[in-house]
């Protein structure tokens, strides 16, 4: 389907930018991308966010939309083919609901335990654990969250799963234990089995964890006293 002039303004290891690119690929949409330089941004970037001056950036006939989880909400309200969220109101409000404690204690938590140290660390490394209990819970065995489908919450935040083995493995701290959370374990590789569309999108994990490493380095010295 044509885009309609529709362009995405991201960062190829932006969770954030990945959760649109998921949503304009199960919708069938074409779109230009722009790959941005961070931290030296486009003064396209500026123009079009001069808020936040933040990825990612939706350009839809030359308008704009900021922020990652209001861009998939008007991506499913404008292309209405391949339905994200419910139609049911209260499933819709428990997609929301969801989307939003992962961004809101789940990110947090994962990027903590990534870029704190010490008794800080330890500290937001087990609040993490128990909001990943949680979602555990409510995914219950599902391979979805929208149960037979990819829907809403798995666009939005399946990514985290990847996101949290990496941290895993550079800060050598478990968030995600098999046993506990199996579930969770298994959601992120469901969500790229079921649409191929999808896997081809998403940079590679060992490229990811390379880039994380250099992160992490650069956040731990610039932290030291």
């Amino acid at each position: 389907m044509a885009g309609e002039g529709v362009k995405l303004l991201g960062y190829w290891a932006s969770p954030f930018s990945l959760r649109v690119h998921w949503a304009l690929k199960l919708k069938g949409i074409e779109y230009d991308y722009q790959e941005e330089h961070l931290p030296n941004k486009s003064l396209l970037l500026l123009q079009y966010n001069p808020v936040h001056k933040k990825i990612p950036v939706l350009v839809h006939n030359g308008k704009p939309i900021a922020e990652s989880l209001v861009i998939l909400e008007y991506i499913d309200e404008t292309w209405k083919q391949n339905p994200l969220l419910p139609e049911d109101p209260y499933e819709r409000a428990k997609a929301r609901f969801w989307a939003k404690f992962i961004d809101d204690k789940c990110v947090p938590g994962i990027f903590g335990t990534f870029s704190k140290v010490g008794e800080e660390q330890q500290k937001i490394a087990k609040e993490a654990r128990e909001n990943l209990k949680l979602l555990e819970r409510e995914l219950d065995k599902k391979h979805f969250f929208a149960d037979t489908k990819i829907g809403f919450i798995d666009v939005a935040s399946a990514w985290i799963i990847c996101w949290a083995q990496i941290v895993e493995e550079i800060v050598d701290i478990k968030l995600i234990d098999a046993d506990e959370m199996p579930s969770l374990v298994a959601w992120f590789e469901n969500v790229l089995e079921a649409a191929p569309v999808l896997k081809e999108c998403t940079p590679p994990k060992d490229k990811l964890l390379e880039h994380n490493k250099g992160f992490h380095k650069m956040l731990v010295a610039s932290a030291s006293p």
